[in-house]
């Protein structure tokens, strides 16, 4: 079998060389368009006869070569889907897709804490979604873990998607069009509405004076009769007056509200035309299935109402729609629509969201292959991984470790010298359990864990805004997670540096006082410290608290780290070394 790299490269060689014969054909065809119209104006001087034929050969090629057009950025944006594709595999994606950024809340219990928005984040490892939609619906499954029938039901149909290449490529370049941050809950808002325009008389009325003003335009201009035209002048221009306001009211909102209706319409499209097998793929397919035709064509038809309904910005429909009133009618037929389908509107959406998100997770499964799904066990918490890693971390410098967490040990009181991984055994141990719990693979071995509420106090930063100190923002988070003991999952807690904020007497007492609280109240997690007098933690709480550290060697005058976790409290400290490597005399 090929790896991903290998068939990415294969794609990718193929879209290039079809991309490269569209090229071709696309230079041609534009040759031969201005051949045709030369040959138009050559013989129109010997001949009228022979223009129309030019103009037929000119019209023909326009539709030829908008094909060829069309084709080759479909082409080029497939390239893209695998150069992208090649990027995050050979680790060079960082800081050149959707950051997620816009989805960071300074509130949440972990999301800033284990990089899961912003530049080099786990958001732009995973985002392959286009619209905003599914953006948004991946960001909701990374801050709020799902329950494992939930989970379980993901996992399968990211399975089928992760062999589904095709599909996946397909979807991408339908979506590569869409507006990065596009807010389709506008969209939604507007269609579950109230329509805006009149009622059925009132469109009748329009219809019937629209008919009026266009047989008294044909009486003028045939038979000079100029008082019908008159009198269309004068009800028409006064019944416009009178419907004008909301008219461009409801255009105005209708527009600002359908800013990706052609994208969804094709990626709905695209999704209409599979099969699928796993439960909840044939659940979002079924959620599509309406007496009728599918809703990809209810969009399609709104997208060309739309498109006629943004024509009133023209100078020309300005001048006539006091007459005929094309704001109106168009309006009034966008407001059909919405009576009729705008209720489905937000289903419609929900599915090309939740297609997206679980796309962007089972092309992640499948750039990474020996990355399995975890196991959700019931009964006691616990958090069982073996060679666990990071999954930001590139694998051919990645150190792998064993960790458990469960009845036996249920505080681990990590110790270490700087640099030597103990922030980042944390963000490991986190970032996996977020994958974990929105349905995507594991940088592990294996992992079995029970459905756990995640609170981290990592990258804690004071204010100057708010006048808050580092320290009074580190207890404040802390509550935070203490007050999550309470929900209706065990918490799983990772505190990094624990209180290095306050002298040592207090750090000491304060330290064992949260880590006993959270023992008591049936969270596991993880500590790390540089002070070894937290090391004593483990005493008080007794035998499911244990310590364990990292070591560093100095060779050469130079640090080495192997970042493997052991048994026990750290024996020595590189700070000195590292004050002294930097010119400090100490």
């Amino acid at each position: 079998m090929q790896t991903p790299r290998q068939v990415y490269q294969t794609q990718l060689q193929e879209r290039r060389a079809a991309w490269r014969r569209l090229e071709r054909r696309h230079r041609i065809l534009g040759y031969a368009k201005v051949a045709a119209v030369g040959a138009a104006i050559a013989f129109g001087f010997f001949s009228f006869l022979w223009v129309p034929a030019a103009a037929a050969v000119f019209i023909g090629l326009s539709i030829v070569h908008g094909r060829v057009i069309r084709s080759r950025e479909r082409n080029s944006r497939a390239a893209a889907f695998y150069e992208r594709g090649l990027a995050r595999l050979d680790d060079r994606w960082m800081g050149t897709g959707e950051s997620g950024e816009r989805f960071l809340d300074a509130d949440h219990p972990y999301a800033a804490d284990l990089d899961l928005f912003g530049a080099g984040s786990l958001f732009e490892l995973l985002c392959t979604a286009r619209t905003g939609a599914g953006q948004q619906m991946l960001a909701t499954w990374l801050r709020e873990p799902a329950s494992p029938d939930i989970v379980r039901s993901r996992q399968e149909a990211i399975a089928e998607l992760r062999t589904s290449l095709d599909f996946r490529e397909r979807l991408a370049v339908v979506g590569e069009e869409a507006r990065a941050g596009a807010a389709p809950e506008k969209f939604v808002a507007w269609a579950g509405g109230v329509p805006a325009l009149a009622g059925r008389a009132v469109r009748i009325a329009a219809i019937v004076l629209t008919l009026f003003a266009a047989v008294s335009a044909v009486a003028w201009a045939n038979w000079n009769m100029r008082l019908p035209a008159a009198a269309a002048v004068l009800v028409n221009g006064s019944f416009w007056l009178a419907i004008r306001r909301r008219a461009d009211e409801a255009a105005e909102a209708a527009e600002d509200a359908a800013g990706e209706l052609r994208l969804f319409s094709l990626m709905l499209e695209r999704f209409e035309r599979e099969q699928f097998s796993s439960a909840r793929l044939v659940e979002l397919r079924r959620m599509l299935d309406l007496r009728g035709r599918p809703p990809s064509h209810r969009i399609a038809r709104l997208h060309r109402l739309m498109e006629l309904l943004e024509s009133r910005h023209n100078w020309l429909v300005r001048l006539f729609d006091p007459l005929f009133f094309w704001t109106f009618h168009w309006g009034s037929a966008v407001e059909s629509w919405r009576r009729r389908f705008g209720a489905e509107a937000s289903r419609w959406l929900d599915v090309v969201a939740e297609v997206e998100a679980l796309s962007a997770l089972a092309g992640y499964s499948y750039e990474h292959p020996a990355d399995p799904f975890p196991d959700f066990a019931s009964g006691d918490t616990c958090f069982d991984a073996d060679d666990l890693a990071h999954p930001l971390l590139p694998e051919r410098s990645v150190v792998r470790n064993r960790l458990a967490l469960g009845l036996g040990r249920r505080v681990l009181v990590v110790s270490g010298s700087n640099m030597s991984g103990k922030s980042t055994l944390l963000r490991a141990v986190g970032v996996n359990a977020v994958l974990a719990q929105c349905g995507a693979p594991v940088r592990a071995a294996g992992l079995r864990l029970t459905p756990l509420a995640i609170g981290a106090s990592l990258r804690i930063v004071d204010s100057l805004q708010t006048g808050v100190s580092r320290f009074l923002a580190e207890i404040k988070r802390i509550r935070q997670i203490m007050d999550l003991t309470g929900g209706g999952s065990p918490v799983l807690f990772l505190l990094d540096e624990l209180l290095q904020g306050t002298n040592s007497h207090d750090r000491r007492i304060g330290a064992e006082a949260i880590a006993r609280a959270l023992y008591e109240r049936g969270a596991i997690g993880l500590l790390t410290t540089h002070d070894l007098a937290l090391a004593e933690i483990v005493h008080a709480l007794g035998p499911a608290a244990v310590n364990v550290h990292f070591e560093d060697t100095i060779a050469d005058g130079a640090l080495h780290f192997d970042y493997r976790l052991r048994p026990g409290v750290v024996t020595r400290s590189n700070a000195l070394h590292l004050m002294r490597s930097v010119g400090l005399e100490v």
